[in-house]
């Protein structure tokens, strides 16, 4: 299966994330988009194993997206950020978007939807939308914006800010591929 081409939504609506880091993993792991299967992450012939805390959340994409270098991003697929339990590796998820974070890496953009699983069962938060998450669980915000700022060395990574739920929505569209 070509996790990629994946349609964005589900047939029922919902947005569909990728799962690639489950959360509580050190080891980055990538979609290899040649092979057509997920695989540690390779740096300087080693793999690449974060030397800072594990992922503080399930980490991945929105499929049949991409940041497109001509228009600023990392030509990467639009990343999603999903607060639940560990989920593996390959899963594929509907969620629903409660927040965008904006950042610069390298100086390219690489904005990350914040959310939620659509299926209430496998939430580990109450919050369903920015509001909710701003009132209750800022300090969840606030170790987000840490992790990012330190995790692949400090100064590789810039905080340009937070949107709620309907920005991430249009982020995911804006980037969206036809389908």
């Amino acid at each position: 299966m070509n996790h990629l081409a994946l349609p964005s939504f589900s047939s029922n609506g919902h947005i569909q994330g990728v799962i690639e880091i489950p959360a509580g993993t050190n080891t980055k792991y990538e979609y290899n988009k040649q092979l057509l299967e997920f695989q540690p992450d390779i740096r300087e012939g080693f793999e690449r194993r974060v030397d800072f805390m594990s992922y503080p959340l399930n980490y991945g994409f929105i499929p049949s997206t991409r940041m497109d270098k001509d228009r600023g991003g990392d030509g990467d697929p639009l990343d999603v950020l999903l607060l639940a339990e560990h989920i593996p590796t390959g899963t594929v998820v509907e969620v629903q978007p409660i927040g965008l974070l904006l950042l610069k890496d390298s100086g390219e953009l690489d904005h990350k939807v914040l959310a939620i699983p659509t299926d209430p069962a496998k939430r580990i938060i109450r919050a369903t939308n920015w509001l909710e998450f701003q009132r209750d669980y800022s300090v969840i915000r606030h170790i987000l914006e840490l992790f990012f700022l330190y995790y692949d060395g400090l100064g590789t990574m810039t905080i340009l800010g937070w949107g709620d739920e309907n920005a991430a929505l249009q982020e995911v569209k804006k980037w969206q591929l036809v389908e």
